[in-house]
Order: C-alpha cells, then sequence, then structure tokens
C-alpha cells in the first residue's frame, strides 16, 4: 500500500471509532441544521477533526478542503479532500449507511482514495495506477451491459430546489429502463457499491466536492467510467456526476442528458 494512502487509511479508521461510540447513544447527539434537510453534528466535527490531526502530522505542509472546516493550507499541490461523516442524516437516525471519505489530489488530480463503512467495518482503497481494493481484495465493477438489466444509485438534489423537476425527470425515465434504482443516503459509499459490483452505476446532481473525490477513484481504478454531465471530467466543479460499468455508464449517461436542463449542461 502506498505510504500516503496507509495514512490514510489510519485516518479514516480513527474517525470510525469517534462515529462507533457515539452511535450507541444518538439521542444525546446535538444536532444543527446548517440549512433544510442537511445537518451537523459534534461527531461530524470530531471525526474531522481527528482526520486532520492524523494528516497534519504526517504531512503539515498539505492543504485540506475540509466539509465542516472548509479550505485550509495555503498554496501547497497537494490537497486533502475530507467528508467526515457522509451521510449524516442517516445517522442521526440510525439508518446505517454512512461513511468517511478521503482523497488526495496531486495539482487537482486524485491520485489516492479510501472510503471507510464504520458499520460493516468495510475499507475501500484506491491509489491512481494500483487498482481499487476492498479489505486488501481487489475489485472490478460489474460485467453488465444492459441498462434494463441494472441496478442505479442515485441522490436526490434537496440542497438546490431548481434542479428537483430534472431529476425527477431523469428518475422516472430511469425507473422504466432499469431493473431498480438505489437511494441509500451516503454519495461516496454509492460509488465503492459501484467500483466493487453492487451497483452497476450512479448519477446525482449537485454533489460537493468532498462527496466524490475517493469515490471516483475507486470506480475508475476498477475499470469504471465517470463524467460530468456533458461527458467531461469537471464534476469536481460543477457537482453533477454520472458513473458506471463501461456499457451502462454511456446509456446512462445518454438517459441523463436527455433531460438536462439549462442550468445543468456541465
Amino acid at each position: 500500500m502506498h505510504p500516503i494512502l496507509n495514512i490514510a487509511v489510519k485516518a479514516a479508521r480513527r474517525a470510525g471509532t469517534i462515529i462507533n461510540r457515539a452511535s450507541t447513544d444518538l439521542d444525546k447527539l446535538e444536532v444543527q441544521t446548517k440549512q433544510p434537510n442537511d445537518f451537523v453534528t459534534e461527531v461530524d466535527r470530531a471525526a474531522e477533526a481527528a482526520i486532520i490531526e492524523v494528516i497534519r502530522d504526517a504531512y503539515p505542509e498539505h492543504a485540506i478542503l475540509a466539509e465542516e472546516s472548509g479550505d485550509t493550507g495555503g498554496e501547497s499541490e497537494f490537497q486533502w479532500i475530507i467528508d467526515p461523516l457522509d451521510g449524516t442524516t442517516n445517522y442521526i437516525h440510525g439508518f446505517p449507511q454512512y461513511s468517511v471519505s478521503i482523497a488526495l489530489a496531486e495539482r487537482g488530480i486524485v491520485q489516492q482514495a479510501v472510503v471507510y463503512d464504520p458499520t460493516r467495518n468495510d475499507l475501500f482503497t484506491a491509489s491512481r495506477g494500483r487498482g481499487a481494493f476492498l479489505n486488501d481484495r481487489r475489485i472490478r465493477v460489474s460485467k453488465r451491459v444492459r441498462l434494463n438489466d441494472t441496478l442505479i444509485g442515485t441522490g436526490f438534489p434537496f440542497k438546490n430546489m431548481a434542479h428537483v423537476d430534472a431529476y425527477l425527470a431523469m428518475f422516472k425515465d430511469l425507473a422504466g429502463k432499469t431493473a431498480g434504482l438505489r437511494r441509500p443516503g451516503s454519495a461516496a459509499l454509492d460509488l465503492a457499491y459501484v467500483a466493487c459490483g453492487r451497483t452497476d452505476g450512479f448519477f446525482e446532481i449537485g454533489l460537493a466536492p468532498w462527496d466524490m473525490a475517493a469515490g471516483v477513484l475507486l470506480v475508475t481504478e476498477a475499470g469504471g467510467l465517470a463524467s460530468d454531465f456533458g461527458g467531461e471530467g469537471d464534476y469536481l466543479k460543477t457537482g453533477n456526476l454520472v458513473c458506471g460499468t463501461p456499457k451502462i455508464f454511456t446509456q446512462l449517461l445518454q438517459v441523463v442528458q436527455s433531460h438536462r436542463t439549462d442550468a445543468l449542461q456541465a
């Protein structure tokens, strides 16, 4: 395992310990609302602080972009992209579908990725050019080639209600063209599921970089494809993401593109 990836794994597991410990008494959680349907708890902040501490001890000069504390660290060509608890709404309800997501980008290109599911102790890792792994076992995207045989992951665009109509049109179209659609509530984990073949594709509108940076590297290192809604690689900037197996990606992108509005051209 790459030395930098070892640090990311250490940080993710430390955050997972904090998350699991607090999950035993959710009634005591202090929950704040950032915006409608978007929550933060002291567990998010504690997990993020633990991740940053591990990273700073090993690489004090690196920049960090984290969901709760924002962009810090100056002009380093290395930037860590962190979501300490992806799926906070699930977490505060005791719904066991959430994850820790950590990626390292070098000059804007993601090189290392960890997505950790603390409820199942599933550790997804990837290094650019070295493949993707689940608990040290090499993983690949599924072999399905027909859209109507697929299980597709997604997430609702609750942060921008202006996109709801376009999203619902995509959802309705795909509901009739796939074996099923799933919205578990943690984009990072949804992407990890595409990487290991549990689902065959994924699409969502309005994601943040920390929601998808690690997960997309998992998908591509597992043999999948990913793009924004324009078929380009600017998803970290636009927040709009489509990914899947090579055959399914093309079919899924065509459906998504057929329902784009002017605001969703990328």
